[in-house]
């Protein structure tokens, strides 16, 4: 088995990260699928400040993001911010379940969490940072490991929770398996993460907060994020209206909802390794050049789905270019800040929060001018828009 491992993988650094990852991943996807359960209906939230509640938390994220991968570019180490992040885990989902209350989750959500939430760019600056130097076909190949662990973790899990509290009367024991998995994640990065001397990465030029924020704002910058934001927004589109069109235009059952999902993310953990190899021979850019082009034909032809077996069909297609659209733009992203591997990391919050507010809108518009299915094409649509800007501004930088 080892000759099918990559020597990349074999960092020491790059495989505790893997292991944290998917840890963190764990957590993840054993809340997520339960979360506005659990906040509305068990604790009594209404809609309109649960919605409120997740938007400001998503703001809070990215904030948090870009400040705390300055500060680790400026230490040169990124060890500390992590075992800082995987703490406010371990209280934020282990105060959810042993206090359920209101108070106790807004303040959870609003503040410990999205916190902790910071250690997915973070654990990705890590990796970065290890991979200086290396080839772009290896740090590309390092990367796309490191996301499949993510989507394996969404593969095993959900179903997991879900059928171990099948006949709980409550999900909030999810949060203690959310929390048992940041205990892990905190482990591994403070007993096994080897040590890193802070003076040897330390950023070159220290840049304040402010000018933090004012990197990722930049035109160059944010014109490259809002492009790919609007090829991100096209998978949040997708989990939102999949369901929708499954058991409406499609005529199939919440049941064929799960099993599709399943598909989808088995299908995406084997797509993001074949992903990672295309990138050894072409360019970040035109690899998600590729994969953006293949998911809009999935939305197109998910618009037109009028039988269960026409979305089952179309799993193959989805899983394709959904890989390419999870991982690809990791590397793109960091790219935009090269030689600030905590700051260019954070831009994958800052996309993940500008994906989902574009597709809230796009679902919106899609919804008031159409249906699920023509939501589907609008959707199609923000990707071409997306793929457009970003071939256009590509262009323009290999001319200078």
């Amino acid at each position: 088995m080892s000759r099918f491992l990559p020597d990349v993988f074999r960092d020491p650094t790059i495989r505790v990260s893997m292991f944290a990852i998917f840890a963190f991943g764990i957590a993840g996807a054993a809340t997520s699928p339960y979360q506005s359960v659990v906040g509305i209906r068990e604790l009594g939230l209404s809609n309109g400040l649960y919605s409120v509640l997740i938007f400001s938390a998503a703001a809070v994220n990215v904030i948090v993001s870009i400040l705390l991968g300055n500060l680790a570019d400026r230490l040169g180490e990124y060890r500390t911010m992590m075992v800082s992040a995987a703490v406010f885990g371990v209280l934020g989902y282990g105060s959810i379940y042993i206090l359920p209350m209101q108070a106790t989750f807004i303040v959870s959500a609003l503040l410990l969490l999205p916190i902790y939430g910071s250690l997915n760019s973070l654990l990705f600056a890590n990796v970065r940072a290890a991979t200086r130097g290396m080839p772009r076909n290896e740090v590309a190949t390092v990367n796309s490991g490191v996301r499949a662990m993510i989507s394996l973790s969404w593969v095993l899990v959900p179903g997991v929770t879900g059928i171990l509290l099948s006949r709980s009367t409550s999900m909030l024991p999810a949060y203690l398996f959310a929390g048992i998995a940041c205990v892990i994640c905190l482990v591994l990065i403070a007993a096994y993460l080897p040590r890193q001397r802070g003076t040897d990465h330390a950023a070159t030029h220290h840049l304040s907060y402010l000018a933090a924020l004012g990197e990722v704002v930049s035109p160059p910058v944010l014109i490259r994020v809002v492009a790919v934001a609007l090829i991100s927004s096209t998978l949040h589109v997708n989990g939102a209206i999949l369901p929708l069109i499954v058991t409406d235009a499609a005529h199939g059952t919440v049941a064929d909802v799960g099993i599709l999902v399943g598909i989808v993310a088995f299908l995406e953990v084997v797509f993001i390794v074949v992903w990672g190899r295309a990138q050894r021979v072409m360019s970040n850019v035109t690899a998600l050049a590729i994969g953006t082009s293949i998911y809009i034909v999935y939305l197109v032809l998910l618009g037109l789905a009028s039988q269960p077996w026409h979305v089952y069909a179309l799993t193959l297609i989805s899983g394709i270019g959904a890989a390419a659209l999870i991982s690809i733009p990791i590397t793109y992203l960091q790219d935009l800040i090269a030689e600030r591997p905590g700051l260019g990391s954070a831009l994958i919050s800052v996309n993940i929060f500008l994906g989902a507010g574009l597709s809230a809108l796009l679902f919106a518009i899609g919804t008031g001018l159409s249906s699920y299915s023509g939501t589907a094409l609008i959707g199609a649509a923000a990707g071409i828009v997306g793929l457009g800007l970003l071939l256009f501004f590509d262009r323009r930088k290999r001319r200078r």
